[in-house]
């Protein structure tokens, strides 16, 4: 279990009231109506497993690249992260930068390992 300090949970917690959790059993047909599924995780967390078509753009890069993988800012747009608090962080990000169909899924990968 990873142990986050207080600041950054509190900073999870605004993104998680302004951002839409898709919650684990919606993914399916969010990917099915076209949606992008972006794991915002460290490239070294990836061996941990991740969802099957999902791109790797890590929080931190996110800002810098998120345009050259996903254009339209209109597109309809995934994040995950292993427990949720990056992926709603990421999505916060994305609003904040213009993106319009932003949502992170509730609870991360953990999330979908217990549904």
């Amino acid at each position: 279990m990873v142990i986050h300090d207080p600041a950054f949970l509190q900073r999870a917690a605004e993104a998680k009231a302004r951002v839409d959790q898709l919650q684990p059993g919606d993914l399916e047909a969010a990917l099915e109506a076209g949606a992008i599924l972006i794991d915002v995780r460290e490239p070294a967390e990836l061996a941990e497993g991740t969802i099957q078509g999902s791109l790797n753009v890590p929080l931190d890069s996110l800002p810098q690249r998120i345009a050259a993988v996903v254009p339209d800012p209109g597109a309809a747009i995934v994040c995950f992260c292993r427990g949720g608090n990056r992926g709603s962080l990421a999505a916060a990000d994305l609003l904040d930068l213009g993106y319009t169909n932003v949502r992170s899924i509730a609870g991360g990968l953990e999330g979908l390992s217990a549904g």
